[in-house]
């Protein structure tokens, strides 16, 4: 079997599979003479559009698949094929590449998808038919001819009946093919477009998630630094709550010193209230007391303005505690807000807040439900106490001009020991208005 130096497209197409009436043969001679060279002329149908890698080959009668062809010639493109000269076509065997057999021969143009579009009757390659010759046959030779003939007339029209059933059927799978074809086309667009959407949404989903990573990690960096912070803050509140204990207890103390030098005082006053009739006799006893007295004001106002310095600090650092409470408490509020967003963003990414390594404690020690008011009371509640008869001293009364105590100035003692006065303004207040006063001593502090 002879070929050129490419081979054609060719497939494992069956017979039953092709498609015979879409070219069309024309004057296919029933013998060429061998030894010349063979032109094949050829009709392109109205719906059939010719390609670069189309075909005509030469096939033996009978042949089952187009990889059985002898030889073949590539199919030359028209210019314009809505031109109808254009779709007259031919092509030239030459006599080197033909068959030297006697063996019946058919034309097939196939497509570059190697299926059958158009056959050819078939054909021989012999010489020129010896008509002069007498040929001598014997009757039954005769009758077996015309026999051979009827089998041969029958069996083509059987095949022109096959042949038109195939051409119906074949136009019927054309129109099918070309639907199926259209659906393709549509279902391939759809396709790209598909694709092309699905190529977008996958890059943006992976440009989200690591956006999304970017910020997760950037807030648990956030978060550990929250809670370094929030631990520092309850360290710091620890030492101050230490050192606020601390203080409490020497105000305590201080209280409780005066306290005691309240009722010296009060021991004081009552022995010279009874001892005012021999005053006279006992004046020497009386300076000294005086000299006593004098030197127990001096060391009670020392104490009183440490005491006051005392109340002072206390009010600073109650400040100082309830600012670092409401810090915390803000820092606090912020951390579950983290929490909530962190906790958001892992369940979007498919991961479980209780699996991270790391929690940032949430809890309310610090003392968060305290009162914000007066946590260990008035530190200036025993201030007017201390200023009562303890703090007199002996002057002349304004009235009668006496040197010791008198009536007026017992009198004026018991007015003063009913009135609350502002060691800071020198404002006085009703004893019924204590916590008023005690309202306005506090207010010097802020």
């Amino acid at each position: 079997m002879e070929k050129t130096i490419e081979d054609p497209p060719t497939s494992a197409v069956l017979l039953d599979h092709c498609h015979f009436s879409q070219v069309i043969f024309n004057s296919v001679e029933k013998f060429y003479i061998p030894g010349g060279d063979v032109t094949c002329r050829y009709t392109f149908t109205q719906n059939f559009i010719p390609r670069q890698k189309d075909w005509i080959g030469i096939f033996r009668v009978g042949w089952k698949t187009v990889r059985e062809y002898y030889t073949f010639m590539w199919v030359t493109l028209p210019v314009d094929l809505n031109n109808k000269s254009a779709k007259q076509q031919e092509v030239q065997f030459k006599a080197y590449y033909l068959p030297k057999d006697d063996e019946y021969y058919q034309f097939c143009y196939v497509d570059q998808d190697g299926v059958v579009r158009g056959a050819s009757i078939p054909f021989q390659f012999r010489p020129e038919n010896e008509e002069d010759i007498l040929v001598v046959t014997t009757q039954g030779e005769v009758e077996e001819i015309e026999r051979h003939n009827k089998e041969l007339c029958k069996e083509n029209q059987e095949l022109k009946d096959s042949c038109v059933s195939l051409q119906k059927q074949n136009s019927d799978m054309q129109a099918e093919l070309q639907k199926k074809q259209e659906e393709l086309e549509t279902l391939q667009s759809i396709n790209k477009k598909l694709e092309l959407k699905v190529k977008e949404q996958k890059d943006y989903w992976e440009t989200e998630l690591l956006q999304l990573k970017e910020q997760n990690q950037k807030m648990s960096s956030e978060n550990e630094k929250m809670g370094i912070r929030v631990d520092q803050l309850q360290a710091q509140l620890s030492t101050q709550e230490k050192e606020m204990e601390k203080l409490v207890q020497g105000d305590q103390d201080k209280t409780e010193q005066l306290e005691h030098l309240k009722k010296e005082n009060g021991h004081l006053f009552l022995s010279l209230t009874e001892q005012r009739k021999d005053q006279k006799k006992l004046e020497q006893t009386v300076e000294e007391m005086k000299q006593n007295e004098t030197t127990a004001m001096k060391k009670q106002q020392e104490l009183m303005d440490e005491n006051f310095d005392l109340s002072r600090r206390l009010s600073e650092k109650k400040m100082i505690y309830n600012a670092l409470q409401r810090e915390k408490e803000r820092l606090e509020g912020e951390n579950d807000l983290l929490k909530r967003e962190n906790s958001r963003l892992l369940s979007y990414m498919g991961l479980d807040f209780n699996s991270l390594p790391y929690q940032v404690p949430t809890s309310d020690e610090g003392g968060a439900g305290q009162n914000p008011g007066l946590v260990y009371g008035n530190p200036y509640s025993g201030i007017q106490e201390s200023s009562s008869p303890s703090q007199l001293s002996i002057k002349k009364c304004p009235i009668c001009k006496a040197d010791d105590i008198c009536d007026h100035t017992l009198e004026q003692q018991q007015m003063q020991a009913l009135c609350l006065n502002c060691p800071i303004c020198d404002k006085i207040f009703p004893a019924t208005e204590k916590q008023i006063f005690e309202d306005h001593v506090f207010c010097h502090s802020l």
